[in-house]
């Protein structure tokens, strides 16, 4: 009797923490050559790269997939644009303040934070132009490049934020209202270039 206890509490120990670990999506990113990049990618965005500057390419990698990401400054605006593996658009997202989302979308983010942290600061808010089915890559491509506030966008912010006592970094995703949409941990940058 007492084994069969046993057994089931260490299977309810082991699935609690399965589904905790499951909810952190760990992500690292690698700078890599132009030659490394989807070929795909680069002749979808090459038109919007001419006049672009500080133009580099990244390979995410994370526990559920891997993608490549162009970061660039065009029109003195910076910008990350993100494809899957096979040099499909995934995203577009462009880097802004505070002061460049709508008051309502800000006070409602602000109202999710102050209830979810007892501590935060922002750290980073990217303007987010999704893929949509049924939607041309053309237009959402001049629609990012455009700078247009759309009711299809997110905002995705990186906050560092105290929860019950514990400090991490989060990647938060939000509606172009302000409701939530979803939150994971973040790991903090790669380091691995630095020698000891």
């Amino acid at each position: 009797m007492k084994t069969r206890i046993l057994q089931a509490l260490f299977f309810i120990l082991l699935f609690c923490c399965y589904s905790t670990i499951a909810q952190n999506k760990y992500e690292r990113e690698y700078r890599i050559k132009k030659s490394q990049f989807p070929e795909e990618a680069i002749i979808l965005i090459s038109e919007k790269l001419e006049g672009a500057k500080r133009l580099k390419f990244y390979k995410e990698t994370d526990s559920a997939k891997t993608s490549f990401e162009a970061k660039f400054k065009k029109d003195r605006l910076w910008y990350s644009v993100e494809f899957d593996e096979s040099g499909k658009l995934e995203d577009i997202e462009i880097l802004v303040k505070e002061v460049d989302l709508p008051s309502d979308t800000y006070s409602a983010i602000l109202k999710y934070l102050d209830k979810s942290f007892s501590k935060y600061r922002i750290k980073k808010i990217q303007q987010q132009y999704p893929t949509n089915e049924g939607e041309e890559l053309n237009k959402t491509i001049k629609n990012a490049f455009q700078n247009l506030i759309l009711p299809s966008i997110n905002y995705e912010l990186i906050i560092g934020g105290k929860k019950n006592q514990e400090y991490f970094d989060y990647e938060i995703l939000f509606d172009s209202q302000g409701n939530f949409i979803r939150i994971r941990k973040s790991l903090p940058p790669n380091y691995d270039h630095v020698l000891y």
